[in-house]
């Protein structure tokens, strides 16, 4: 059994107690469909996944915003990208009549948390960014079916740090992102500028891996769970996390999402680190345009309605 306390923000802690149990052993079908139409206005699962060449190429749907939120303004870049890489969920996963998900975070709760086989038992996992697997599988387990990443995190090899089948997720935040992509699948002359850190310079990623998250996903998660005003979403410097964009991800094709390693320490507490795998506090969160304490009010509020269940604690 596990405990989850969250918002720092408010006056009533609230707890979120959740029973260790088989993950195996129901489907809940439908279940997180209907909860999450509860939350998120107009929700439909038709959207696709990740982005295919058809669209653009011949349908040329034209997208109303800039990224990360559409594709406005990016579409050479983008062409070029999806003409090496695919679009389709592994077979493995496509095929199952119930998707059990976890979403493993990369807070420092995991650490020491024991948890690594209980993540394993689960039919899909995702992984952020550049957090590493390796050396510490029993807190946060060994199967990756999905890692998303933006260029600035990764600093990663694929091909160590993943299952070999592993579907590499790309989340456009900006053109500049696209322009990177293209040069690591085309082998050619790496982009230097345009990232607030530099990216990988050889990236040893197989491109039919490689997918594009459709940024319809960055847009619910800034529009629908964390309230951005639509109309002036570009003006807007906050942009949700990496963390919250596969929350909504897996919202949108899972039917039993559990969420491990969220949260960040208390804003007093200056020396607590904020990864499992690394001792960088939350001082290095003071420029990165998130806003984690509103981010921790949406989740709290799917906990709540039981669209989501939490491993560990905050």
């Amino acid at each position: 059994m596990v405990w989850y306390i969250i918002s720092r923000e408010e006056a009533n802690i609230q707890l979120f107690y959740f029973p260790m149990q088989d993950v195996k052993t129901t489907c809940p079908l439908g279940e997180v469909e209907r909860k999450a139409a509860q939350l998120i206005a107009n929700y439909t699962r038709d959207r696709p996944l990740f982005l295919q060449l058809k669209d653009y190429f011949w349908v040329k749907t034209p997208s109303p915003y800039e990224l990360p939120y559409g594709t406005r303004g990016s579409e050479d870049f983008l062409l070029r990208v999806l003409a090496v890489t695919s679009y389709s969920l592994p077979q493995s996963v496509e095929r199952m009549k119930c998707r059990r998900c976890a979403v493993v975070g990369n807070g420092h709760r995991l650490r020491n948390s024991s948890i690594g086989e209980a993540i394993n038992k689960y039919d899909v996992v995702i992984r952020l960014n550049n957090a590493p697997v390796h050396g510490y599988e029993r807190d946060v387990g060994s199967k990756t079916t999905m890692r998303l990443f933006y260029p600035e995190s990764a600093h990663f090899n694929p091909k160590t740090e993943n299952d070999p089948n592993t579907l590499l997720v790309l989340v456009p935040f900006k053109s500049m992102d696209f322009q990177w992509m293209e040069t690591i699948l085309h082998d050619k002359k790496r982009v230097r500028k345009g990232f607030w850190k530099q990216p990988p310079l050889i990236w040893d990623a197989n491109p039919e891996q490689v997918r594009i998250l459709n940024p319809y996903f960055m847009e619910i998660t800034a529009v629908k769970l964390l309230n951005f005003p639509m109309k002036h979403l570009r003006k807007i410097k906050q942009k949700p996390t990496t963390g919250l964009v596969a929350i909504t991800l897996a919202l949108h094709f899972c039917d039993l999402v559990h969420i491990a390693g969220f949260g960040y320490p208390n804003s007093t507490n200056k020396k607590q680190t904020i990864h499992y795998y690394e001792e960088i506090t939350l001082k290095s969160m003071a420029a990165s345009g998130h806003n984690i304490s509103h981010e921790a009010l949406a989740i709290k509020k799917m906990l709540e309605l039981g669209l989501l269940k939490n491993l560990t604690y905050f």
